[in-house]
């Protein structure tokens, strides 16, 4: 007779509790969420930049956002539209980092002695990367808000007086650094995860990616920092006649195909 237990077949399966996919899931909408705001604040930076080449470019820029070269007169709201996905884009990034924040100042003490203790470099990156996350929810805000309400004000006068005129100048200093090196840090940590890039050595790979990453960081900075000395300039020159909107040479409104 045997005295020994009996394995049943399914027993005590029920009980277990399987491992959820929705973590992995949810890193991944993380990941593609960061990966589109990143392209969207380069393409931003470009754009804007136009100021640079002259505003009149700048102008035409605006106005093609605003679908005057498709419908013949320009709908400052279809830039509301794309700032509302942006947004929705940011609020759903930013709630899932925020899964890894640190909750409380016991975890925050915690990490920061690991890191003082590790002296590693991707630990570090990720503690700016969640400052400067953590900084974008203010700095962020006001900038969106006009963008969302008043699209209208975008052009080379109406963005130069906000600039300038409208003291937006200091917010948009922090703002570009908070977005170049957040943006920066998370897509070398993407190219890390998910093994973009990935050569037979995965320390000279990390090596490589570190260097664009900081190229990249530093050739944006001194675009942005030149484009906003830019606007300032104008924004300084316009200061009396402050509110008055830019107008092309050419240019009638209603009258699509006026501009050349």
């Amino acid at each position: 007779m045997e005295t020994g237990s009996t394995v049943i077949s399914g027993v005590g399966l029920r009980g277990r509790v399987s491992k959820s996919r929705w973590p992995a899931r949810l890193d991944f909408v993380q990941s593609a969420s960061g990966l589109l705001l990143a392209l969207f604040m380069w393409g931003h930076m470009l754009f804007v930049s136009s100021i640079l080449i002259s505003k009149d470019a700048m102008w035409k820029i605006t106005k093609m956002f605003e679908g005057y070269y498709i419908f013949g007169r320009p709908y400052p709201v279809i830039v509301s539209f794309v700032v509302a996905g942006v947004i929705a884009l940011i609020v759903v990034h930013a709630v899932l980092a925020l899964r890894k924040f640190p909750i409380n100042y016991q975890q925050y003490s915690l990490f920061r002695g690991h890191m003082a203790m590790m002296r590693h470099e991707d630990t570090t990156l990720w503690f700016w990367q969640v400052f400067t996350g953590f900084a974008l929810f203010f700095l962020a805000a006001p900038h969106l808000f006009i963008m969302l309400t008043r699209p209208d004000l975008i052009g080379p006068f109406e963005s130069s007086d906000r600039v300038w005129t409208g003291n937006y100048w200091a917010l948009y200093i922090l703002l570009l650094l908070a977005v170049e090196f957040h943006g920066g840090i998370g897509l070398y940590r993407l190219a890390v995860k998910w093994g973009w890039f990935e050569g037979k050595d995965p320390n000279v790979t990390r090596k490589r990616l570190k260097t664009l990453k900081w190229a990249l960081t530093v050739f944006l900075l001194v675009l942005g920092f030149v484009t906003l000395a830019a606007y300032i300039k104008i924004g300084i020159q316009h200061a009396p006649y402050a509110g008055e909107r830019y107008m092309p040479a050419g240019y009638v409104p209603g009258a699509p195909g006026a501009v050349r």
